[in-house]
């Protein structure tokens, strides 16, 4: 089978398409075919060695596809189920050896590619609403790259609990993404200080919270943009990592609060999983969210597929179709 293969850590030039066995699953393992892979900031960490991965590798830790196999002891999943997952590695591929234990039933109203689309940043954005900083009425939000993939989702849902939503974004065509969205104002962070927008969006009040998945190129506007005893929630750095804090600053801004979490610990048990996937498909299918499919590149293109996403060409989510 074809797959995306990574030798050696560097820049998007080091994926390669390379012919590999078709592997067997294991105990507790299935084999999908991948209808759809997700392309997502994490697979460029790992890709470039931010992020340690055993070498050789194949990238991409979010997709959905048909089981083809079932390794022993797994029990719920039969061959011919849709099935999508998150946080398993080896998507660029054709065919995809992936836990049970971190796969998920697709129901009949998603289609296999907006699941794929959906699992990683829809898991992470219910984290996020749910369990990080509970978003709830009347409060004020700040959502960087707001028409982005996360942005658009995390925006619609911030909506959808009644509480206002401030966006920053860099073009005319993803300030039209994000109002669609449900953001009640724009920000075009490359022509504005942000916080001091923010101060005047709030009445000098700041925000509540700042959801804030870009990270170095953001931060201290994060910082600025809260209002006493708000909560930065640094969830990603797309833009690079944040140098060391002071802690110090924390209560300097305000008695600030600052979290750095990630989708793995908020999937400790089956449970969980189940939870946070059941209720993504349930937004998905009742049309309380659209996920936007900014991209779709085949094996071929994976280069590209993250040049775009790293170069900030793109709206929305990306995905590999083997």
């Amino acid at each position: 089978m074809r797959a995306i293969r990574v030798a050696t850590n560097g820049g998007p030039e080091v994926l390669e398409l390379g012919e590999v066995e078709v592997p067997e699953p294991g105990p507790g393992q299935l084999l999908v075919d991948v209808a759809a892979a997700g392309v997502n900031f994490i697979d460029t960490y790992q890709r470039s060695g931010l992020y340690s991965m055993q070498l050789p590798f194949t990238p991409g830790s979010e997709g959905a596809g048909e089981i083809v196999a079932v390794g022993p002891d797994v029990d719920g999943f039969a061959v011919g189920e849709r099935v999508a997952w998150a946080m398993a590695p080896g998507s660029y591929a054709e065919k995809a050896l992936v836990p049970a234990s971190s796969v998920v039933k697709v129901p009949d109203g998603v289609a296999s590619d907006v699941a794929a689309a959906a699992m990683l940043q829809g898991m992470t954005a219910h984290y996020l609403i749910n369990s990080t900083h509970e978003v709830k009425t009347g409060e004020t939000v700040l959502v960087h790259a707001a028409a982005g993939g996360m942005g658009l989702l995390l925006t619609q849902l911030i909506k959808s609990r009644g509480a206002n939503v401030i966006g920053t974004v860099s073009t005319d065509e993803k300030e039209r993404l994000a109002r669609e969205a449900g953001a009640d104002e724009i920000i075009r962070y490359t022509q504005a200080d942000v916080a001091a927008e923010v101060r005047d969006l709030t009445d000098g009040r700041g925000v509540d919270v700042v959801y804030d998945g870009v990270g170095k190129s953001t931060f201290e506007a994060s910082m600025a943009s809260l209002r006493p005893r708000g909560t930065l929630v640094l969830f990603g750095a797309s833009s690079g990592p944040v140098p060391p804090v002071d802690p110090q600053r924390l209560n300097s801004g305000g008695s600030l609060f600052l979290t750095r979490p990630s989708l793995g610990h908020h999937l400790l048990n089956r449970e969980e999983l189940d939870w946070r996937a059941g209720d993504v498909f349930n937004w998905i299918a009742s049309g309380a969210i659209t996920i936007r499919i900014g991209g779709t590149y085949p094996l071929t293109d994976a280069r590209k597929a993250h040049e775009d996403l790293e170069g900030r060409r793109t709206t929305g989510k990306l995905l590999i179709i083997p």
